[in-house]
């Protein structure tokens, strides 16, 4: 690929880089995340590149590959994810732990537009990815599985009805003409309502 270097030589970490090396390294994270969100994990790097304001080689000297890119990229929101989750679980009152899962992670859907790529996405050349993805996975279907046990989520609401939910709410910040946070709120609210089991 044009301007990318044949040989990838180590990339020093961040708290090592100049100040001016560091900023660059952000600019880069921010904008393949917005690049990512909007137009997928195969758009062009110098794309990403062009976005951050700097040259094709910059980028290289911080990412020498996309999936190096990616992975940092993703690495974070999900690490977030996770963070979520475990404040969910640790919720005595498991249905609790669960509504403010659902609105947080749809808050943070409205803060930051490639979280939804990150949850949703799969990539399985990854492994740092795949670990944080099932560690998620592991603690989704826990919290899914005492909040059914005290009888407050529906019987019949699996762990995959909250990717579909997410899908939802994207699809709600990303069309949304007026206020973007007010409108993610609302569908939280009635998606909670549908997701409560029946009062008995």
């Amino acid at each position: 690929m044009p301007g990318q270097p044949s040989q990838n030589p180590p990339v020093p970490p961040p708290e090592a880089l100049r100040a001016d090396a560091r900023h660059n390294r952000e600019r880069i994270l921010a904008a393949a995340g917005a690049v990512f969100a909007e137009r997928g994990i195969d758009v062009p790097m110098t794309t990403v590149a062009r976005r951050a304001g700097v040259g094709v080689a910059t980028l290289y000297r911080r990412f020498p590959t996309r999936d190096a890119l990616v992975a940092e990229v993703f690495s974070g929101q999900l690490a977030t994810c996770v963070g979520v989750l475990d404040e969910a679980l640790a919720d005595p009152d498991p249905w609790d732990g669960f509504r403010t899962l659902v609105e947080r992670l749809f808050a943070l859907q409205v803060a930051e537009r490639g979280f939804t790529a990150a949850v949703v996405s799969r990539f399985p050349h990854h492994p740092e990815l795949a670990r944080q993805r099932a560690r998620a996975g592991r603690d989704l279907a826990e919290l899914v599985r005492r909040a059914q046990a005290a009888g407050r989520l529906r019987a019949d609401f699996r762990p995959a009805d909250l990717l579909l939910a997410l899908r939802a709410n994207c699809g709600i910040v990303e069309s949304s003409s007026g206020d973007p946070a007010a409108a993610s709120r609302r569908l939280a609210g009635y998606l909670l309502d549908s997701f409560r089991a029946p009062s008995r």
